[in-house]
C-alpha cells in the first residue's frame, strides 16, 4: 500500500472542509496509507520553511500556482509510475502567505492546478480528490469520466 503524506501549514477551522478531507481520506484508504500532518502558521513563508523541510519524505510534490499543470489522468500516470517504485509522496500546501522557496527548491515537483488562487483550505479537499481519483483511473474505474 503506498504512503501518501499531505503537508499543510495551517489548521482546518471550518467543520465543512474537514468533513470533506475526511471523506476523501476514507475513500482513499482502500488504495494508500494517507498521513495528513498539520504545521502551525507563522508570520511569514521563511518563519514555516524548517518545519515544512522536516516533514517533506519521499518524492516531493509541491503545489505552487508556477507549477506544472498535469491532467487527472496525468497524475493519475506519475502516481502509478510512484506506486510502482515503491516510493512514498509527499505533497505540500502552503498557508495563506505562499511557500518559502526553500521549499519549492526542495520539491520533485511544482503541480500547479491553476493560474487561479485558491484557499489553502479549499486546496486540501481539491488535492485530496484529485489524489482519489488519480487511484480510481489507476483502478480502472470510470469514476474521473
Amino acid at each position: 500500500m503506498q504512503k501518501i503524506g499531505i503537508v499543510c501549514v495551517g489548521k482546518l477551522k471550518e467543520k465543512f472542509y474537514a468533513d470533506a478531507v475526511n471523506e476523501y481520506r476514507k475513500r482513499l484508504s482502500r488504495f494508500a496509507e494517507v498521513n495528513v500532518r498539520e504545521l502551525p502558521e507563522r508570520r511569514s513563508p521563511a518563519e514555516e520553511a524548517d518545519a515544512v523541510l522536516r516533514e517533506m519524505r519521499g518524492h516531493r510534490i509541491v503545489l505552487a500556482v508556477e507549477g506544472k499543470k498535469l491532467s487527472s489522468e496525468g497524475l493519475a500516470a506519475h502516481m502509478k509510475a510512484l506506486a510502482a517504485a515503491g516510493r512514498e509522496v509527499t505533497f505540500v500546501i502552503g498557508s495563506s502567505c505562499g511557500l518559502d522557496a526553500r521549499v519549492k527548491a526542495a520539491a520533485d515537483l511544482l503541480l500547479s492546478f491553476s493560474d487561479m488562487t485558491f484557499p489553502h483550505h479549499l486546496m486540501r479537499v481539491m488535492l485530496l480528490e484529485q489524489v482519489y481519483r488519480a487511484c480510481m483511473i489507476n483502478a480502472g474505474s470510470d469514476y474521473h469520466k
